[in-house]
């Protein structure tokens, strides 16, 4: 697990990159000290993540650096060539106190699967009105990714909330927002997002997602949105029209009928992809979709009703 935190520093043509690793044992520091060899116009430090979570690995990131402006950066993203100028000229015009861009997500390997899935997360029926995900315009949001700050703002705020394993940039953004601050998304900030390579790793992920969106939702209920409210009130609704199907035979039909447009849906919108795109492979989105949805609102409801 590595998170970088990248700052300018004094020197504007000098950019340093704090990256936390969470005590890898596979030759990851000795690959970054060879990255640093070949590029001396960076200053590269690695700190220790002791704790192996990604809040934790920020927060010490970001305490570590030096400068002004702090830059997270995910190791499953490649940004683009000007994220870093173009994030650093946003914050310094004073438009907001957070600022983000847009996602283009690639498939994390090369088969059909991965192309599906890597469309389904970009897509609304997998994304919802989540802006970065759709290529939406710019504009105020609740949260971006990854996220560009004035060390002074992340530090006072007290970064980001260690006790939530996920959904921590979202919590951060809350309460960024709730101390009248604001979250910019713009378009001319973008990076490449490899998403999972296959259904079990999608499923792992957002079971993650739906159950620390949960925990976060005890702190700040009225945060939720509605793209996140749909998923587990879907899949709620399923398992009590399941368990009154035994008793009163129109739950029957009604659960069949649910379910049966439910998987329309899913299947017509993977057909008409795959129309558009010229792709078999995205005939396969239905099977994505049904994994964001169910794991997603699975993990929530598992995290409400758990202590």
């Amino acid at each position: 697990m590595l998170q970088a935190i990248v700052e300018q520093t004094i020197e504007p043509e000098k950019i340093e990159v704090v990256i936390a690793d969470a005590m890898s044992t596979d030759g990851t520091r000795s690959k970054i000290q060879e990255f640093a060899n070949r590029n001396p116009i960076l200053y590269i430090r690695i700190v220790d993540n002791i704790k192996r979570t990604i809040p934790a690995a920020i927060n010490i990131a970001a305490l570590a650096a030096q400068g002004k402006y702090l830059l997270r950066l995910d190791a499953h993203s490649v940004p683009a060539e000007d994220y870093i100028q173009n994030s650093i000229d946003l914050l310094r015009s004073g438009k907001a106190q957070n600022v983000g861009g847009i996602w283009e997500i690639c498939p994390g390997n090369d088969n059909c699967i991965a192309k599906a899935i890597a469309r389904a997360a970009a897509h609304p029926i997998g994304a919802g009105d989540a802006g970065y995900r759709i290529n939406a315009k710019s504009g105020f949001v609740d949260t971006v990714p990854f996220g560009a700050f004035r060390k002074a703002d992340f530090v006072r705020l007290g970064g980001f909330d260690e006790d939530l394993l996920s959904n921590e940039d979202y919590e951060f953004n809350t309460r960024l927002r709730q101390n009248g601050g604001k979250v910019w998304l713009d378009t001319s900030i973008r990076s490449k997002y490899y998403a999972r390579k296959n259904l079990a790793e999608l499923a792992k992920q957002y079971w993650r997602y739906g159950f620390w969106k949960s925990r976060m939702l005890r702190k700040y209920p009225k945060s939720l949105r509605w793209r996140q409210a749909i998923p587990p009130i879907f899949v709620l609704s399923l398992i009590i029209l399941v368990i009154l199907s035994f008793f009163i035979p129109i739950a029957r039909i009604i659960f069949a009928t649910g379910v049966g447009f439910y998987f329309f849906a899913l299947i017509s919108s993977s057909i008409i992809e795959s129309v558009k795109k010229r792709d078999g492979c995205y005939l396969m989105m239905a099977l994505a979709f049904a994994t964001i949805h169910f794991f997603w609102g699975g993990g929530f409801l598992y995290s409400y009703f758990s202590k």
